[in-house]
């Protein structure tokens, strides 16, 4: 058996080995990763080939996790093709979906309302989409590796498809089933599909560690394959569904959230149809799509906002990245010029493959302790001043405006979100960035485990960005885009009359000025809960202090040398204000 992918790939390359030889001579204990080198050797139309006469005929179970979509799903592709029955299967997983009553606001211990809602269309226009080819969804609930490992016996399956998911979760359950299936003598392919590339692949080319940089992954990575041009006119039917508690989609309701309350939900609405619909009016506006450059664009424009908003649809696989990537290609290829990575748009969908991959090869990724590419700072544990940013009652309208949004809709654009994350860290607060990424990862409705992390650990200066002197004003960032506040008069309606001059800045304003616009600053909307320009100085002091002590320590930082740091830091601020005291005193004199 040949074992090593990077041997293997170089051999095969101009060889005159069939596709036939290469998979008969390799191990199937990988699939995902055999597929994976397969496709970029042969046509995908012969591995799907070979693949049915591997299986032979019988009943395959297409199991749905993200990749909610038809059009360039590999694991789709494999499963219907040669079968005899199609199952096409979801399972409503209480680990995301349970209503928790303890969490603040509505929604799981894991999700908000407006991301199991988005969840629930896609899976409705899933859902119509297999009808349209003479199947439909087949629903249950529970664990995911329970129902389906009952349902494997039940139907006596013989080949198993899903998309291949690297995030932690699905890796732990995919190998229980995996092992399950392999044991009954079920075939299983796990395809990547919901990445431009497959990780594993980049992680090899680089040495068995994941690149760092943009600029190193995207010349290790190359170009992606291109999307499948397979289209389905009908699917094989589905067999006999035996015992198994089969049941529709859900709605809102039928999964206890009735009650729930919650003003406004987010005006995007999940499903591939969706998507599609929004992709093409975005490529329709050519001119628009060369000249997209990152991170330009407007972060208070909301009536129409000034990017994609493809990112949720992406999260849950109901738009293709190799597809859209293929029609931005189409779009460049028209034009006289366009912009390039890492700004572009077709740059955007490089990062995220970037963080894909990063997450994947990097151990404890979403924390700060033990993970090896994160600086160790010693952050905050403030409730009080996370719960005033996560609420929107930091007495900061830009800030609190865009936690509004976040709240109401599921999502912010880019530049919102860099500027209340860089509040909540390194510029103002200083509270540790897992509290921040816990509530991005509950309320977006585009939360994507490896990109909300990795973005949380950029914009805290924990890894990948290190300039933390360089920060967002909470007070003049936004005005260069919306001088008149109309984002924050929207979203804070208690401040809708208060004058452009004040808006973003109300404490400034008179009492005279406070009482006319009917906002009263302490009593009607909170005044700020730190001064700007004192805290991120102390912020970025605690920030040097950090660095120097990383640098110093060569990276090693354990928990013993950052409770020194942090008792130091306490001191410094200590004498600090002792100093001012004195000064004061001294002033009265």
């Amino acid at each position: 058996m040949f074992t090593n992918p990077m041997w293997l790939r170089k051999k095969l390359r101009g060889s005159p080995w069939t596709l036939n030889n290469f998979l008969h001579s390799i191990t199937w204990q990988n699939p995902h990763l055999t597929l994976a080198i397969a496709s970029n050797l042969f046509p995908f139309s012969s591995i799907i080939s070979f693949v049915t006469m591997l299986s032979g005929s019988g009943s395959s179970v297409m199991w749905f996790r993200k990749g909610l979509r038809i059009h360039d799903n590999p694991a789709l592709q494999l499963a219907s093709q040669g079968a005899s029955h199609l199952y096409p299967l979801f399972v409503v997983d209480p680990h995301y979906m349970e209503p928790d009553p303890t969490s603040f606001s509505p929604g799981s211990s894991r999700a908000g309302l407006n991301r199991i809602k988005f969840l629930l269309e896609s899976l409705v226009d899933l859902d119509l989409s297999l009808k349209n080819l003479g199947s439909r969804l087949l629903v249950l609930k529970g664990d995911p590796a329970e129902v389906l490992i009952r349902c494997l016996k039940e139907w006596n399956v013989r080949k198993l498809c899903f998309e291949y998911d690297t995030e932690p979760y699905y890796q732990a359950l995919d190998t229980k089933v995996k092992n399950f299936a392999l044991g009954a003598g079920i075939e299983v392919f796990s395809p990547v599909s919901h990445t431009l590339f497959n990780p594993t692949e980049i992680i090899e080319r680089n040495g068995g560690k994941p690149p760092l940089t943009y600029q190193s992954f995207t010349k290790i990575a190359g170009q992606p394959p291109p999307p499948l041009t397979i289209t389905h006119s009908s699917l094989p039917p589905i067999g006999i569904l035996g015992s198994c508690d089969i049941s529709e989609v859900p709605t809102i309701e039928d999964l206890g959230y009735g009650d729930a309350k919650q003003d406004e939900f987010s005006p995007f609405k999940g499903g591939e149809s969706e998507a599609l619909k929004r992709l093409a009016e975005c490529m329709k506006d050519k001119a628009w799509v060369a000249t997209f450059e990152k991170p330009k664009g407007n972060p208070s424009a909301f009536l129409k906002p000034a990017t994609t908003v493809l990112s949720p649809y992406l999260k849950f696989g109901c738009l293709s990245s190799r597809y859209f990537y293929r029609q931005i290609q189409d779009v460049y290829e028209t034009m006289p010029k366009h912009t390039s990575p890492p700004v572009s748009l077709l740059g955007q969908l490089l990062w995220r493959d970037f963080f894909y991959t990063v997450a994947f090869g990097t151990p404890n990724f979403d924390r700060m302790k033990d993970n090896k590419i994160c600086k160790q700072i010693p952050w905050k544990d403030d409730d009080k001043l996370l719960e005033a940013w996560r609420d929107g009652r930091t007495g900061f309208p830009w800030i609190d405006a865009i936690m509004v949004q976040l709240r109401q809709w599921g999502w912010m654009h880019h530049l919102a979100r860099h500027c209340v994350a860089c509040f909540l860290t390194r510029g103002d607060l200083f509270v540790h960035w897992e509290r921040g990424r816990d509530v991005f990862e509950r309320l977006l409705i585009d939360a994507d485990w490896a990109i909300n992390n990795g973005n949380w650990l950029w914009l805290s200066c924990s890894s990948f960005f290190y300039q933390y002197n360089r920060i967002y004003s909470p007070t003049s960032f936004g005005k260069k885009y919306d001088p008149n506040g109309d984002y924050i008069r929207h979203f804070l309606p208690v401040l809708k009359d208060m004058p452009r001059q004040y808006i973003y800045e109300p404490w400034s304003a008179p009492l005279s000025i406070q009482t006319k616009a009917n906002c009263i600053i302490g009593k009607d909307y909170p005044k700020p809960v730190v001064l700007h320009d004192s805290a991120s100085k102390e912020c970025k002091r605690k920030m040097g202090e950090a660095y120097a002590l990383s640098k110093e320590l060569d990276g090693v930082v354990n928990e013993d040398d950052l409770k020194i740091l942090r008792r130091k830091l306490d001191e410094g601020k200590e004498q600090e204000t002792k100093a001012k005291r004195s000064r004061n005193t001294s002033g009265l004199a």
